[in-house]
């Protein structure tokens, strides 16, 4: 009898024991099954992380550029008010600035209008044609026609030509009387000059050289006394 205890009893145990692997086998199958489950959801985590981080960047930026035009209109700002001063420093300086000298001389209201007229090419020598001209500078416009109507000199007529005409553009273009001038400059100045040549004797050939004139008048109203 008690050795049949004693086998009820061994085999209870090996029962026992072999239904323990399977109670054993069953909780790893729980483990397997969370652990999936927990790495099903860390994705999703990530991924809820990630899209908040991207906000996060996202708002940032927007912050930043929201910031930086603010930032540049400052500067912009400050740039022009450092500009304005110069600039009204340039104005200052440019109307306490002198104008520059004019190359012409400026006339004074009261100073005599000069009119000129001049004969070029003419055919006289210079050192004939200064004879006469010395004699007629500074006398009336009536006075020097008169002495040139009887001058016996050649150049003469074409000097008496040439006060004529500067009479004639007072005249017309300043509307002076012509016959109340008088002759405040005349000059004479050597042109180019002809060269030719003559024969002589045993073929031979002796320069000849025409020279020509450039005579320039000036009138001037004469001044009432």
């Amino acid at each position: 009898m008690a050795d049949e205890k004693d086998n009820k009893e061994k085999t209870d145990s090996k029962e026992s024991k072999a239904d323990a692997p399977e109670v054993k086998a069953e909780k790893p199958a729980a483990k397997e099954e969370s652990k999936p489950a927990a790495k099903k959801d860390a994705p999703k985590k990530e991924a809820a992380k990630k899209d908040s981080a991207e906000k996060k960047d996202s708002k940032e930026k927007k912050d930043s550029k929201e910031k930086k035009p603010a930032a540049k209109k400052d500067k912009a700002e400050k740039k022009d008010a450092e500009k304005k001063p110069s600039r009204a420093k340039k104005a200052d300086k440019a109307e306490t600035k002198k104008p520059a000298p004019s190359r012409r001389r400026p006339r004074a209201p009261e100073e005599q209008p000069v009119v000129r007229a001049t004969a070029k090419y003419v055919r006289v020598a210079p050192r004939k044609a200064r004879l006469v001209a010395d004699q007629v500078r500074g006398l009336h416009i009536e006075q020097a026609r008169a002495l040139l109507e009887f001058s016996p000199r050649g150049a003469a007529r074409d000097i008496q030509k040439l006060i004529n005409s500067a009479a004639a553009n007072a005249e017309n273009n300043h509307d002076l009387v012509g016959d109340e001038m008088k002759i405040a400059s005349i000059t004479v100045d050597e042109g180019p000059t002809l060269r030719r040549y003559r024969p002589r004797a045993l073929g031979r050939a002796t320069p000849i050289n025409k020279r020509t004139s450039h005579i320039a008048v000036a009138l001037t109203p004469v001044e009432d006394d």
